[in-house]
């Protein structure tokens, strides 16, 4: 009788025990399957670093309020024990389950800041994109850009790396600085003129190219526009671009919107209306297309463009200064219709 009592009570004891378990287990699977509702945060940041132990980013996410307790990610890394946990910074932005959290960490989807730089953008339009984006550390962006040191080897007059900084669209992580920015860009820009060719005489044609890329965003038209400037080199003319009037008022801290007499008379080596040449640097980055067409501008005598003025974008050429002005009275004629036109 005593021997069935011990063996009731051991086996009752045993499924007490095993039941317990199996509720524990339940308890536990849907805490690692639920969101925690308890995160609150706007947005939350942990960094992964190289060789941090699976415990040790428990206890961060924890402290960060990502998850509820840190034995939950724990124990689903005692259930996965080959994933492998990518060091880099993760950004948390609403409720996760603990699963959900692992699975991020296992795959690596670490968080970058998209910097999407237009053709065409210059030192000041880029150094706004910076700070408008989330990069804490790059605020000193402008300061590093206006030193060219980095570009040193492939134009060593250049006045600042405006025109190497290539035009893409970046991921960077959060903590970038603007020197790991400018080092960036500029490595790209090395990549592009390497595909081109890396022709000798840098400065001289990225210069031109970023003439070449404010004057027009048509595609075929770059290197008719670029034949046109070239041409003037040649013949001695005053490349008279409106763009490098607008540059020289940018560096002043004088531009107004729009050009006024005022800045056609400024006495600035950028002001290709007053000094014959080419400016002293680039006016803007150019892509890899106006950089093509400043190394491959077509054949052509044109030496005079205008907008067709009709919103096109369009422009007309011609040969000669006669040719040139029945081609202006079009721009103005088409301004008046429509109400539209550039240069």
């Amino acid at each position: 009788m005593r021997r069935r009592k011990r063996l009731f009570r051991l086996t009752a004891t045993l499924f007490l025990v095993v039941l317990a378990g199996g509720l524990f287990a339940v308890y536990a699977w849907r805490q690692l399957e639920t969101p925690y509702q308890g995160f609150r945060e706007d947005a939350a940041f942990l960094e992964v670093e190289r060789g941090m132990s699976s415990a040790r980013i428990a206890e961060r996410l924890e402290e960060k309020g990502v998850i509820a307790h840190a034995w939950q990610f724990r124990l689903l890394r005692l259930l996965r024990p080959r994933a492998v946990l990518q060091a880099g910074e993760y950004r948390f932005t609403k409720p996760a389950s603990v699963r959900a959290v692992f699975g991020r960490l296992a795959r690596g989807d670490v968080y970058y800041v998209t910097l999407a730089i237009p053709e065409g953008a210059n030192l000041f339009e880029i150094a706004a994109l910076v700070a408008a984006a989330d990069l804490p550390n790059a605020g000193d962006f402008l300061k590093h850009a206006k030193n060219p040191s980095l570009i040193r080897d492939l134009a060593p007059s250049a006045p600042s790396l405006e025109g190497y900084l290539f035009p893409s669209t970046y991921q960077f992580r959060r903590k970038a600085t603007s020197a790991e920015i400018c080092e960036r860009l500029t490595g790209e820009f090395r990549k592009q003129w390497k595909a081109l060719g890396a022709p000798e005489n840098t400065q001289r044609l990225v210069t031109l190219a970023s003439l070449v890329e404010k004057e027009t965003s048509i595609a075929e038209e770059r290197p008719v526009v670029a034949s046109v400037y070239w041409n003037r080199l040649r013949a001695g003319m005053r490349l008279d671009c409106d763009p490098t009037v607008i540059y020289a008022a940018l560096l002043e801290g004088k531009y107004r919107g729009t050009i006024y007499r005022s800045d056609l008379e400024r006495d600035s080596p950028y002001n290709t209306y007053r000094r014959t040449g080419l400016p002293p640097g680039p006016i803007a980055n150019p892509g890899a297309a106006a950089l093509r067409a400043a190394i491959h501008p077509a054949e052509t005598s044109y030496l005079f463009f205008v907008a067709k003025g009709d919103g096109s974008g369009a422009h007309r050429v011609s040969e000669d200064l006669a040719g040139h002005s029945v081609n202006v009275n079009h721009y103005r004629k088409a301004v008046n219709e429509h109400g539209a036109g550039t240069k």
